[in-house]
């Protein structure tokens, strides 16, 4: 697999964890003799009571890292790893307070560590960098995030490079800063993307620097890690991305479902200027509610006039043409090219029982994806072919935090805070359902030979007892 792979070029070691859904955001681990039946008095080593927040642990050597927030406060957090006390917790500036969608959190994102230091980012304040001792390293302000959903996608490290993505509903923008120093290296802008959650994966073709994957509202796009520069791109996503990439081989799977856009509901948007030949009564240019006359944007009308300005322009429109026209699917694209790749790398596309926020899962040859409604898809990797579909029983409500893999097992965690542990397969079964009774919305981690679960109110470490 290109994950381990990357283990090299990335400096980790297998069995790390060192950043949302662990080494490439893969989400299979090496771990082994992990349990598959818990709950908050089984199979316990140990539960440290943490403030809210949706981000998932990392691990560094020898500390796991969360984000928070606690009264209105926003927190970085350093566990221990064995024991899970607590070792210290900084408080983050917080200038301002953005919009964030109900389900959202403002501690949302999940820290990188580089094994050592810990990299943290906030829809609120910005990036910053604490070291083991929680010391501030450096602090990157990013003001005026204009997400009404807040952030979702996770800052990720390649060497010394430290990549940060912030898709908006305008100026959007990627930014790669100096790890040491807080330093930006490069920033290009992204204003042809609005709102995205889907954190950055790597991939390093043979013999050629590495690569930086973004899947953006319409398009992946890859970028040169050292420059920014744009290398590829594959134009046949959705409008809205929360779920993250999967590699495997010369494979990148990219999941994308946002609302009005399933198969069948497409139509053909006219362009802006044709619209303002008979909708535009004052001839300024640009559209207010009265003049689009259109129950369907008046009623959304914020998610429609991207930058706030009380009128629809022609960025705004160019934009809700595209989201008319694109359709929610899993994409299988092939990896690499140059420019415009979309007639010749999608290998197939999936439409059907397709997730919102999950990231999809690729272990030994099958894409699992969990959906609301605790509903599982088994595809075949090679051709997109379903090889089983059924519900989780005993775990039917919504999903948002991701499956993942180890020691031949897969796991899954419904926001009721039920894990349900399932052999994998063409024929993959439940093995056990395990209820935490507290809600859940973290991906689980994998390291030392145990299972971490962040839940609302704690952070669980569960392992065989012997």
């Amino acid at each position: 697999m290109r994950c381990i792979f990357l283990l090299s070029a990335l400096g980790l070691a297998a069995g790390e964890w060192p950043q949302f859904r662990g080494i490439n955001s893969s989400g299979v681990s090496s771990e082994k003799n992990l349990p598959a039946e818990f709950a908050p008095d089984k199979n316990v080593v140990w539960k440290t009571p943490v403030p809210p927040g949706h981000s998932s642990p990392v691990f560094s050597k020898t500390q796991i890292f969360l984000t928070a927030i606690d009264k209105e406060k926003l927190l970085v957090i350093a566990l221990d790893r064995k024991t899970g006390k607590e070792n210290w917790r900084r408080e983050v500036p917080r200038p301002a307070k953005t919009e964030h969608h109900k389900a959202n959190s403002v501690a949302s994102p999940s820290c990188v560590t580089d094994g050592e230091n810990v990299y943290a980012l906030f829809s609120d304040y910005g990036a910053l960098s604490f070291n083991a001792a929680g010391k501030v390293r450096w602090q990157f302000p990013i003001p005026n995030i204009n997400n009404p959903f807040g952030l979702g996608a996770s800052p990720v490290l390649s060497g010394k490079t430290l990549l940060i993505n912030i898709d908006a509903e305008s100026g959007s923008f990627f930014t790669a800063l100096d790890k040491d120093s807080g330093k930006p290296k490069w920033r290009r802008d992204r204003s042809d993307f609005t709102r995205g959650f889907a954190t950055p994966v790597l991939y390093k073709p043979a013999n050629q620097p590495m690569q930086v994957l973004i899947a953006g509202s319409y398009a992946l796009t890859s970028y040169s890690v050292e420059t920014g520069e744009p290398i590829w791109w594959v134009n046949s996503l959705t409008w809205q991305l929360k779920p993250t990439p999967v590699i495997d081989n010369d494979t990148v799977y990219v999941l994308g479902w946002a609302g009005g856009s399933d198969e069948g509901n497409q139509e053909n948007v006219p362009d802006f200027g044709e619209v303002l030949k008979t909708r535009d009564t004052n001839n300024d240019g640009k559209l207010d509610k009265v003049e689009v006359a259109d129950k369907r944007i008046v009623k959304e009308w914020n998610s429609f006039d991207l930058d706030r300005t009380g009128f629809l322009e022609q960025r705004d429109w160019k934009m809700y043409q595209l989201r008319r026209k694109v359709v929610n699917a899993v994409n299988a694209i092939k990896l690499g090219g140059q420019g415009d790749m979309t007639e010749k790398s999608v290998k197939w596309r999936y439409f059907k029982s397709l997730p919102n926020v999950p990231s999809p899962l690729l272990h030994e040859g099958i894409l699992y994806l969990v959906k609301e409604g605790g509903i599982m898809t088994a595809l075949d990797a090679k051709d997109g072919k379903v090889l089983k579909q059924a519900r989780l029983t005993g775990a039917l409500g919504d999903y948002f935090s991701s499956p993942v893999a180890a020691d031949g097992k897969l796991y899954a965690v419904s926001h009721e805070g039920k894990i349900v542990v399932i052999k994998p397969g063409a024929e993959w079964e439940v093995l056990s359902v395990n209820p935490l009774n507290e809600s859940v919305n973290a991906t689980p981690a994998f390291v030392d030979g145990r299972v971490f679960v962040r839940t609302h109110e704690n952070l669980y470490c569960f392992a065989k007892q012997n």
